[in-house]
């Protein structure tokens, strides 16, 4: 259970929102809409027509739906100007992600509060992970699936040592994460490699039993299911 893959929560803004997208096949401009989807970015007036630009020629046929900040910074040979807009990107995607996280633990607490059962599963040994705060823990998750989140949430709110592994993953970085944004996984322990993200590659059926969510806790004799 070693060499876990530690993933930046860094989710990409390929998506252009929808009235960028209408403004692109309109035939006329108005000025006004037009400075308020460059401020959306924080954009000047003459940015946003250059990437409208950009978007009618090679590269919105290369990147259909490009957000306009990469398809700038991608399309400019000015390092300067490439930084100004690397760091614009960076403040939207923190934004973006602070509110997605800010509802995940909405969510989070909200099922501690309308189903604190979910919560009372199957443990595996006798002291179970809610007591046993030695080791580190391999948690096993998949998407879809509510026994997952809730096993999850006990995890996080436990401040246990943790390497997830999402089931499912197809071996893509960006499901991981998309999915770790989704379930408002705290950037800081990412960084900190208290909690690691990392593809499955197999390792559930070696170690989980067919059961699903499945933690396991590492021990003096190695990695044993602590709950299911």
């Amino acid at each position: 259970m070693t060499g876990a893959l530690l993933l930046p929560l860094c989710g990409a803004a390929s998506t252009v929102t929808t009235s960028s997208n209408q403004s692109l096949q309109s035939s006329s401009t108005n000025p006004v809409q037009t400075q308020q989807q460059a401020q959306q970015w924080g954009l000047s007036d003459t940015d946003w027509g250059r990437y409208q630009s950009l978007m009618k020629g090679a590269r919105g046929i290369m990147s259909p739906g490009l957000d306009p900040l990469t398809t700038l910074g991608v399309e400019t040979d000015n390092s300067a100007e490439r930084r100004r807009l690397a760091e614009l990107w960076v403040r939207h995607e923190y934004a973006r992600a602070e509110k997605e996280l800010a509802f995940q633990r909405e969510i989070n607490a909200a099922w501690l509060r309308l189903y604190p059962e979910t919560l009372a599963v199957n443990m595996g040994n006798a002291a179970g992970i809610a007591h046993d705060t030695q080791g580190r823990l391999a948690l096993f998750v998949k998407g879809s699936c509510s026994r997952c989140d809730a096993r999850l949430a006990a995890v996080i709110a436990d401040n246990r040592p943790v390497d997830i592994y999402l089931v499912g993953s197809d071996g893509s970085d960006e499901n991981i994460r998309a999915w770790a944004i989704s379930h408002g996984i705290p950037v800081d322990k990412v960084r900190s490699r208290q909690i690691t993200l990392n593809h499955d590659r197999g390792l559930w059926q070696r170690y989980g039993q067919g059961q699903m969510p499945v933690v396991l806790q590492q021990g003096e004799e190695g990695w044993q299911i602590a709950a299911f």
